[in-house]
């Protein structure tokens, strides 16, 4: 009865996101908006925790402008969570025009995979990254790989793996990484790493991001050493509600030659210069800095 009554709540869940992701985007922007309400003024939530990022990375802000910057993340969060159900229902097209790849980037990208290159993808939780997950696999020649690690809820674990490979993405988890990538060398790749995840501090690299000190994940820099691949920085811009655009830098073309600490501290300034230039596009709500250098 209890495995029953799981699997009926299951569908009933699964039912009510993939209804809400077919109505069209004017009325989803209109829910946010009070999803917006509810959260900010009703639940507050992680208020603290977005006050306390948005405080401690813009010293030279006046609480008023570090409220106004806190009101525009969370709703900027509302529409994140809502265009990601999007996703369940979003045609090809759709995805190319809520979420255009540049035309620099695009052939960037195109000369690289005429050049047989496998390559590394690096980016932060900035703009609508699953969005673009489902744009860069219907424009580009590279198949895209995305690292990820599985969530704690089996009913949103399930539902973000149907989501993100719906347009051919291919997820490895992080346990997977290594392994994985050795198995798909040479095949036209291009493996994804969201490099502004919570490392542990005594396994990290060690700079300052955002006015403090952070630990940043080894993996980016390492995959790229180990298996020679040029690193290439996304950026996903948001010009204006519910449209992004992507733009793609070579970063490091060739990262055996590099220094230690060179690659992460590469990608690690230009996702801060990204926040600096839209600060309410990042996600504030992550506990970034919960770990202090000893």
């Amino acid at each position: 009865m209890k495995k029953n009554n799981s699997l009926s709540l299951y569908y009933i869940k699964y039912y009510v996101i993939y209804l809400l992701a077919l109505l069209p985007f004017w009325v989803v922007y209109r829910i946010s908006d009070i999803v917006f309400l509810i959260l900010y003024y009703g639940l507050k939530y992680r208020k603290n925790v977005i006050h306390k990022n948005l405080v401690n990375s813009f010293p030279d802000k006046s609480m008023k402008e570090i409220n106004r910057l806190c009101r525009d993340f969370y709703r900027f969060f509302c529409d994140l969570m809502l265009e990601t159900f999007k996703t369940l229902t979003m045609s090809r097209k759709q995805a190319i025009r809520r979420c255009e790849i540049s035309k620099d980037s695009l052939n960037l990208l195109e000369k690289l995979y005429s050049e047989k290159k496998d390559i590394i993808l690096v980016l932060g939780h900035y703009g609508n990254w699953e969005i673009a997950g489902s744009s860069f696999s219907s424009q580009c020649s590279h198949q895209l790989y995305v690292i990820y690690k599985p969530l704690s809820s089996e009913f949103f674990d399930r539902l973000m793996y149907k989501m993100r490979t719906r347009w051919g993405t291919k997820l490895i988890t992080t346990h997977d990484t290594y392994k994985k990538m050795q198995e798909i060398k040479n095949t036209g790749s291009a493996t994804a790493f969201i490099a502004d995840q919570t490392a542990a501090p005594n396994n990290a690299y060690w700079t300052k991001f955002m006015n403090q000190d952070t630990p940043v994940f080894w993996g980016t820099e390492r995959a790229a050493k180990q298996f020679g691949y040029p690193v290439v920085y996304l950026t996903i811009k948001r010009p204006k509600r519910g449209y992004y655009q992507i733009f793609a830098e070579l970063l490091i073309k060739n990262p055996e030659t590099t220094k230690k600490g060179e690659i992460s501290e590469a990608h690690t300034r230009k996702l801060e210069k990204d926040i600096l230039e839209q600060p309410e596009i990042w996600l504030w709500s992550h506990r970034r800095w919960k770990h202090k250098k000893t």
